[in-house]
């Protein structure tokens, strides 16, 4: 026998079955009985559900996260859930039929236009082992409600009837494609390969014995009141004494200022303990608080979004279209000023804050406001700054770095508008209590090929030009033509032929290592005037890495998705699939990578905000993790090659700061001023 019904819960059939509603843990196994009767007198089963998709599996699976990966997860929560024995023996039941493959499972749920909906379609088909039909549409709600309150109807089609049959063949039509993952607007997935396993091991574990049955449809369900959400620490956060110090500098100069801490020591946690802190002091007010975080990228907002949700409360993304953001916005924003909500939290990105629409709630926005700035150096341009809300009551802004690169005007704008630096963590400090990671840093010299070393010359040449003319180095704009000519030079070094090499023997001696990043120079390698340009250095590395010597390595670009960057952070850090990660500036704000124990800086330009980031990622503290080891590679001309020695003297020099920094908090400063000693001889600079 063959059979496709609905139940409340489900869409369920005999060897055609076709359940619509949701899955939980509780419903299922309330009909398992049934189930169980139908598979006795030799009939299979196929069943549909709607997975209980909650507010966060909705919201990701909108915003592009892994379908499968989201399905499991909600399947597993109801699974997981505690139960009585009545709910844990008709799961086990229902287990034994999945191991005889008398019962299948499949998950379904409306998606379209980027939303998600609930599939809640109810229709179920019979047929018996003579062919026989039997379709049916609609359902009684066995519920309190549904069977008091609601006018509910089912319509019943026998195949063998005329007028009647046409009917239930398009029912059992529809099924097929259903089943099949064809039915437009509707993602139907299998049941999850690790949720089939806990339901056949929990077939294995229950007791073979007849269900109850009950008798307490119409007994009204228990009243519940849940209290809403609040920022609270988390049971396992352990809040250190510099962030304690951190918060108190912040609230005691009224909620506003910069704290200025170093990469990698827990900026984001920090701020989230100041905002729980705000928040705890205006409910003794009876005030709502309203928390804006903006990050200058998307997958910086998802770091923020999981952070803030350690804390209790589930923080809507801004970014995309504001089809999903806006309506949810205002709904909230109008919850809190109606006293119903005691925290709204969004998150971000820099680009949508700034958009038309965004600016116009902030304007709207009469509650106490609290706006975190991260990586906050970003907003001090001209197009963020001049969007920063001033009715913000509450401002804090984030980074290693707050000073802008050749942008005093754009610094002091921050300062006026979050406030002063309030709290500062250097990286020496933050190593000698513990908050980062030691490491090693090993400069290698590389010296320029012929060619590079003639297009050096002569970049070099017109540089001294610009000089002589009046322009200053140190005050070079980025787009003037001294800045262009600048940069023409950086990628002639960054670029440097030689460092695959030394990269190779370098990789060679750790081939057996995990954890390991390479940060290519952008763009490609340069050339003369007129010929096509050369070679793209992360290509070339990836060939190194990958084909010659043979390590499980991926490119990591700003062009990688959303999604296969999740996955390439997850198989890094596991440390038994990917050894190398190479990247081209996307592992550099922000990226949270804590399991990384060896970089290699093929190129890394002279704004310190850079290095200073790349460094960060390498000295986050993580298990296992005692050293990280940092190569820096610097390519320079052959000595005596015939070059400005003032012009290139002052360039060099702003590069050597670099390795000096670098160098000084290692744990092998003295090894790094042996290897920089004859080029710091060369051009004079032994009072580096």
């Amino acid at each position: 026998m063959v059979a496709n019904f609905f139940v409340p819960a489900f869409t369920v059939a005999g060897s055609y079955s076709r359940a619509v509603g949701y899955f939980t843990s509780t419903s299922l196994a309330l009909y398992a009985r049934g189930i169980e009767t139908f598979a006795e007198r030799g009939g299979t089963m196929r069943l549909i559900a709607s997975p209980h998709l909650n507010e966060d599996d909705v919201i990701d699976i909108e915003r592009g996260y892994d379908v499968r990966e989201v399905i499991e997860r909600a399947t597993l929560r109801e699974l997981e859930l505690e139960s009585p024995d009545t709910v844990l023996d008709g799961l086990g039941m229902l287990g034994r039929l999945i191991a005889e493959g008398r019962l299948d499972i499949k998950l379904a749920f409306v998606e379209q236009e980027g939303r998600v909906g609930i599939y809640h379609e109810k229709i179920g088909i019979f047929r018996d082992d003579l062919g026989d039909l039997v379709g049916f549409t609609g359902s009684s709600n066995e519920t309190y409600g549904g069977l008091m309150a609601n006018f509910e109807s089912v319509e019943v089609y026998r195949g063998w009837v005329a007028g009647d049959g046409t009917r239930a063949l398009r029912l059992e039509s529809d099924f097929q494609a259903l089943w099949s993952n064809q039915t437009p607007h509707l993602t139907v997935e299998r049941f999850p390969d690790v949720a089939r396993e806990r339901l056949i091991k929990l077939g294995g574990e229950r007791p073979r014995r007849p269900l109850p049955g009950r008798d307490d449809a119409l007994t009204p369900p228990p009243l519940t009141v849940s209290e809403p959400r609040r920022l609270s620490l988390p049971n396992w956060l352990s809040v250190r004494d510099y962030q304690k110090d951190a918060v108190t500098a912040w609230l005691a100069n009224q909620g506003r200022g910069i704290l200025k801490m170093a990469t990698g020591t827990g900026k984001t946690k920090t701020a989230m303990i100041a905002a729980t802190q705000l928040g705890n002091v205006l409910q003794q007010r009876e005030q709502p608080l309203v928390v804006l975080i903006l990050a200058p990228l998307q997958h910086l907002v998802d770091q923020w979004i999981s952070e803030v949700e350690d804390f209790g409360v589930r923080p809507v993304a801004v970014y995309e279209s504001s089809q999903k953001w806006l309506p949810v916005v205002e709904e909230q924003l109008a919850e809190a000023r109606m006293g119903q909500r005691p925290i709204v939290a969004m998150v971000a990105t820099n680009a949508s804050f700034a958009g038309e629409k965004f600016q116009s709630v902030l304007s709207r926005i009469t509650q106490p406001l609290l706006v975190i700035a991260d990586e906050a150096h970003n907003l001090g341009s001209s197009t963020y700054r001049s969007c920063l809300p001033p009715n913000a009551t509450y401002r804090l802004a984030l980074s290693a770095t707050p000073e802008r690169w050749f942008d005093d005007e754009g610094t002091d704008a921050l300062v006026d508008y979050f406030g002063r630096v309030v709290f500062e963590l250097g990286l020496a400090d933050a190593i000698k209590m513990g908050a980062l990671t030691r490491y090693l840093y090993r400069p290698r010299l590389v010296e320029l090929n012929d060619y590079e070393t003639n297009l050096y010359v002569d970049l070099t040449a017109q540089i001294a030009t610009r000089i002589a003319s009046g322009e200053e180095l140190g005050k070079a704009d980025p787009n003037s033509p001294l800045g262009f000519l600048l940069r023409q030079r950086a990628g002639i070094l960054g670029h440097a032929e030689g460092k695959l090499a030394a990269l190779r023997d370098d990789l060679s001696t750790r081939a057996n290592s995990w954890f390991q990043l390479v940060y290519c120079a952008e763009g490609r390698r340069p050339t003369e005037a007129g010929e096509p340009p050369g070679p793209n250095q992360l290509h070339e590395v990836m060939n190194l890495v990958g084909n010659q010597l043979h390590l499980a390595a991926h490119s990591y670009v700003s062009e990688t998705p959303r999604k296969e960057r999740k996955l390439l952070m997850r198989r890094f850090g596991t440390g038994d699939d990917l050894r190398v990660l190479v990247a081209m500036r996307c592992l550099d704000e922000g990226v949270d990578i804590p399991d990384a124990r060896t970089g290699y800086l093929l190129a890394s330009s002279s704004n310190p905000r850079q290095f200073i980031q790349r460094r960060g990622r390498l000295l986050r503290r993580a298990e296992g993790k005692d050293v990280a080891e940092i190569f820096d590679y610097l390519a320079v001309p052959p000595s005596g090659t015939p070059i400005n020695f003032t012009v290139e003297r002052a360039l060099l020099t702003r590069e050597l700061q670099r390795a000096n920094e670098f160098g000084k908090l290692s744990e092998n400063y003295e090894t790094t001023l042996e290897v920089l000693r004859p080029l710091k001889e060369r051009y004079q600079l032994m009072d580096m």
